[in-house]
């Protein structure tokens, strides 16, 4: 596995070697001691998967502590535009943001910690995205920000009006509004 820090400390792009032959392919979707290797040193307590449709836009969520979520995602069919922000309190990238195209043949996964908001856009039908996490989901610690927030500023590179949002989504607060427990 290769394990690329992004320009926010902490983000990691991951690219694992593949294996393909006449058979298909393989590879390693985790490995705890290349984790380790890289200052990763987490236990996952529960994985999940979804499936979205084109234009499905989940996010930007994280849960509060004590239930903070640290994510290993991939795409396992379809594609996204995943996106990672910064809101730990102190760093010099606070509101900033990492975006990463994940997709079932790049077969790139992205290590978004805990202290970040994550969220995705979904690129293609049937797009199966899973993820492994480091702590239980916990529904009256949610928090979140606005996926169009004008002080984020990130590009989402769709017209709202093509976006598939949850009611839950569409109720977030603004950045500016929002207070950080990281």
């Amino acid at each position: 596995m290769t394990f690329t820090e992004t320009f926010i400390e902490g983000l990691y792009i991951i690219e694992p070697k593949i294996w393909n032959d006449n058979r298909g392919y393989f590879y390693e979707s985790y490995n705890q001691n290349s984790f380790i290797e890289t200052g990763i040193d987490v236990s996952f307590v529960q994985d999940n998967q979804s499936l979205s449709q084109k234009g499905a836009l989940r996010g930007l969520h994280a849960q509060d502590l004590p239930f903070a979520q640290g994510k290993l995602v991939r795409v396992i069919q379809g594609s996204v535009l995943d996106v990672a922000v910064d809101i730990r309190k102190g760093s010099p990238t606070y509101g900033k943001h990492v975006s990463v195209n994940l997709t079932g043949e790049n077969h790139k996964m992205f290590w978004v910690p805990p202290g970040f908001l994550h969220g995705f856009l979904t690129l293609e039908d049937e797009t199966i995205f899973t993820y492994k996490v480091t702590n239980l989901y916990n529904k009256q610690l949610e928090i979140g920000a606005l996926w169009d927030d004008p002080d984020l500023n990130i590009d989402w590179g769709i017209d709202a009006k093509n976006l598939i949002l949850s009611d839950k989504d569409k109720l977030l607060t603004q950045f500016k509004g929002f207070t950080s427990p990281f």
